[in-house]
């Protein structure tokens, strides 16, 4: 029977490392640069100080043929223009680190666990919907690799697995950012691009939060509920990986002491200025991981830690989250040849010839459709906005939809793919620390991308029956 077994498992098809994968992306990428024709649009700065394309100004150029030199020095540039985010992901990891180290995350795991014992499953709402709520507003998606690491031993404490608690926090942040009311990485730079009042038409993107969110909660929890009741029904079950998140099965009760109780108020206080600064001060990766390593600077040193083991633990955690933090670099390599072969804009150029050729009552579905194309090559929410959004707000222009619908249509299609495509860097990121691999995710998430998609649809008619402006 064991040999059996054995062979079934020889026979499985085996998805390669994420670096395999990755690297093949690049490689066609490299090579669409001998076969694309290279093209540009003329630029300008807009009154707002961003670069924008100007359509109908798209030119083909001299083709410009990459090296093998451009390809091997691809990933370190990618790695280069990824500095930022991935100096943010490492202080996540070290910051955490030194929460677990100093108790804070048993504290945590303990309240939350002897509250939702006897009603587990309720913990997924409480989770998913402030989650989603502070991405909707602030745009950041990759609040899911600040909280995965957090948030995986509470739920296979609580009975679930990590895909449980990978879902709550992919599906909320993806929720949040799709139908973002105030997004500034997203609605903010399409609305200045499209020459649309800031934020405006946000009546229309809360009611649509508010439903995906809450289908988004349903599927989570219905999964949940399910590996409740029976652990063989996880995708992940019998892998032993679960296992290695926490140190104890049961869920006792942990006191805080005087030292603790002082760390957890420090913690609130850099939550909300993590929140203000994002607001209001438009904050990204720079600060936050400033604001990270000084929060596990000062909660160690609090809770009796000394510097020795403070710089040990930002270390421990720094290895625990590399490979996502590397994984965010692979992926921006794949723009940075794009770019470099000047294929990009010609990609551009073409998608906006086939939406425009569309018939009219689907022309916001098919910007829909191109602008999630396109994320594959772009996973960047902002730089897809300045990129795309001049050629598809002139396109809305000569077709007869509103701005508004266009940039609905970039939502929706920049969004949901963000937790879908092995591009995306946040994203492949998350699933590197819940060790979870990209096949059993899409397994798992297929059918609720699904029921968005087709959500997404109908929203889109109804923005354009409307004229949503």
């Amino acid at each position: 029977m064991s040999e059996q077994n054995e062979d079934k498992s020889k026979g499985r098809l085996k998805i390669p490392h994420i670096y395999v994968i990755l690297l093949t992306i690049l490689l066609l990428a490299f090579v669409a640069t001998f076969i694309v024709p290279s093209g540009q649009f003329d630029r300008e700065v807009n009154e707002n100080g961003t670069e924008v394309l100007i359509p109908g100004t798209f030119t083909e150029v001299d083709k410009t043929y990459l090296s093998f030199f451009d390809l091997m020095f691809a990933v370190p540039s990618g790695l280069i223009a990824a500095g930022e985010i991935i100096f943010g992901v490492l202080m996540i990891g070290g910051m955490f680190a030194v929460l677990e180290r100093s108790g804070l995350v048993d504290i945590g795991v303990s309240k939350l666990g002897r509250t939702f014992h006897d009603r587990p499953v309720m913990i997924i709402a409480v989770l998913m919907f402030p989650l989603a709520l502070l991405t909707t507003f602030t745009s950041a998606i990759e609040l899911s690799i600040v909280f995965a690491p957090a948030v995986i031993p509470l739920m296979v404490r609580l009975g679930f697995d990590r895909l449980t608690a990978l879902a709550a926090v992919l599906v909320s942040t993806v929720a949040g950012f799709t139908a973002a009311i105030t997004g500034p990485a997203t609605v903010g730079v399409a609305h200045e691009v499209s020459e649309l009042p800031l934020y405006s038409g946000y009546e229309y993107r809360a009611l649509i939060f508010l439903i995906i969110t809450t289908i988004g909660i349903i599927f989570v929890s219905r999964y949940a509920r399910k590996i409740k009741q029976d652990k063989t029904k996880s995708l992940v079950y019998g892998d032993g990986i679960d296992e290695t998140f926490v140190g104890r099965d049961d869920i006792t009760e942990v006191k805080a002491t005087k030292r603790q109780m002082v760390a957890i108020v420090v913690l609130f206080a850099g939550i909300l200025l993590m929140i203000f600064g994002l607001i209001q001060w438009g904050w990204y990766f720079r600060e936050l991981g400033g604001l990270y390593l000084t929060i596990g600077i000062v909660i160690g040193l609090i809770t009796g830690l000394n510097v020795s083991k403070i710089a040990e633990t930002f270390n421990d955690g720094f290895k625990t989250i590399l490979l996502g933090a590397m994984v965010i670099g692979f992926a921006r390599a794949v723009s940075v040849i794009l770019e470099d072969g000047q294929i990009l804009d010609t990609i551009v150029n073409g998608t906006s010839q086939v939406v425009s050729a569309m018939p009219g009552a689907l022309t916001a579905v098919f910007m829909m459709i191109v602008q999630g194309g396109f994320n594959f090559l772009v996973p960047s929410g902002s730089g897809q906005a300045v990129i795309t959004m001049p050629i598809m707000s002139g396109l809305s222009d000569l077709v007869g939809i509103t701005r508004q619908t266009a940039v609905l249509a970039f939502q929706f299609g920049d969004g949901f793919a963000n937790i879908l495509y092995p591009t995306s860097g946040y994203f492949m990121a998350t699933l590197a620390i819940a060790k979870v691999g990209w096949d059993k995710w899409v397994k798992f998430i297929w059918p609720l991308l699904l029921v968005w998609y087709l959500l997404a649809v109908v929203f889109l008619m109804v923005a354009q029956y409307m004229n949503f402006a």
